[in-house]
């Protein structure tokens, strides 16, 4: 079960952030099957760097941050400084990518390929500019140029997917970024696991498709045992 806590939070006010960090890593020892995903703001600086370097050693393996809530652009310096950073200490880096600020899909490409050594979540897959990440098989074929640190997430994109007329350019696309590169999240509250789960059952997957977005891609993405 992943846990999103505090991802919201505003720059300048670094106490705030490391009090619901630890309200989030509390609520996991408290239930051994929530994943506990932390957060900072990148504009606050080495502050920023401190808090990631704390709730890592307490054991937070994903850092949420979303470009458009937190308001601070994807391009900016401290961005990448802080999702090396996260690279450096084992961090997953899960970002908003429904494509709601403009050059988002880019913009998250261009960080992936600076941060090589720092694994990303890019969460909704583009939202209804998926087709942009179709670019990767092509992008794979440069020298230096893996791109085997991202994965997506196909919350709430899914739902307008699924038996729609584009369905099948969606699926193409998850095929082309790879099926073990893609999971399963809900995008809760806004939307319930009960309807992600409804919608993706819908998908024209195989059965061993599913079960990798399911959970077989995210166990090995956290290092999760099986139930």
């Amino acid at each position: 079960m992943w846990f999103g806590g505090p991802h919201q939070a505003l720059a300048g006010d670094p106490a705030d952030i490391r009090s619901r960090n630890d309200g989030v890593i509390a609520l996991a020892a408290r239930h051994p099957e929530v994943v506990p995903i932390g957060t900072v703001h990148p504009y606050d600086g080495q502050a920023a760097l401190d808090e990631l370097e704390r709730i890592a050693a307490r054991g937070v393996k994903v850092l949420k941050l979303h470009a458009h809530t937190q308001r601070f652009d994807v391009a900016d310096p401290r961005v990448l400084a802080l999702v090396r950073k996260a690279g450096e200490l084992g961090v997953a880096v899960l970002m908003d990518n429904a494509n709601i600020v403009a050059g988002d899909s880019e913009n998250l490409f261009n960080l992936a390929l600076r941060a090589q050594d720092t694994t990303f979540i890019f969460a909704h897959t583009g939202g209804l500019n998926f087709r942009f990440w179709n670019i990767l098989p092509l992008a794979r074929t440069a020298d230096g140029i893996d791109m085997g640190n991202v994965y997506f997430d196909i919350s709430a994109t899914l739902l307008l997917m699924a038996d729609s007329p584009i369905e099948d350019e969606f699926l193409w696309t998850l095929r082309n970024v790879g099926i073990d590169h893609v999971i399963l999240g809900s995008d809760h509250p806004q939307i319930s696991l009960a309807m992600t789960l409804e919608a993706f059952d819908r998908l024209d997957l195989s059965d061993e498709e599913k079960a990798a977005i399911r959970f077989g891609n995210a166990r090995r993405l956290f290092g999760l045992d099986s139930p």
